[in-house]
């Protein structure tokens, strides 16, 4: 499996261990309802065609799941990052919610953050505590090349 990053031990597993069931949890919550009604769970409105609903639906519970079991967080990372970026840009900006919107009504704070640990999960790999490293970190050599050593 390729990837461009290393696997953080210690204290940075742990802190991505938390984030990842953390954020994993709030995606399978909110994915479920929308994997049940995949098809049309944005309403006979949308702006997005049915097949790219089911899509993102399956990308957020699939997501959840694989950010919680830590199992091929690089490519479900990349779906929920290109998710919350569509989200973000096809209905939040264009209808006028502000990033933060301090009466509570409709914001796109909630599609940023989740982006922005996508990406950050993306880039820095989802730590020893996942199944990403159980089946496919420990493969290097020990003292051998690090992913990013250039010959």
């Amino acid at each position: 499996m390729f990837r461009w990053y290393g696997y953080l031990g210690g204290a940075s597993s742990v802190g991505l261990l938390v984030l990842r069931l953390v954020v994993g949890a709030a995606f399978l919550f909110h994915g479920w309802p929308k994997v049940q009604h995949a098809m049309d769970w944005m309403g006979p409105t949308a702006p997005v065609p049915n097949y790219l609903q089911a899509a993102a639906a399956v990308a957020e519970f699939g997501g959840g799941i694989s950010l919680v079991l830590g199992f091929l967080t690089p490519l479900f990372a990349f779906l929920l990052a290109c998710t919350m970026a569509v989200a973000a840009g096809m209905v939040h900006i264009p209808r006028g919610d502000p990033f933060v919107n301090p009466q509570g009504g409709p914001s796109f704070e909630l599609a940023a953050a989740y982006f922005a640990v996508a990406v950050a999960l993306l880039l820095v790999g989802p730590g020893q505590f996942s199944l990403d490293y159980c089946l496919f970190g420990r493969r290097r050599p020990v003292g051998g090349p690090g992913p990013m050593t250039m010959r």
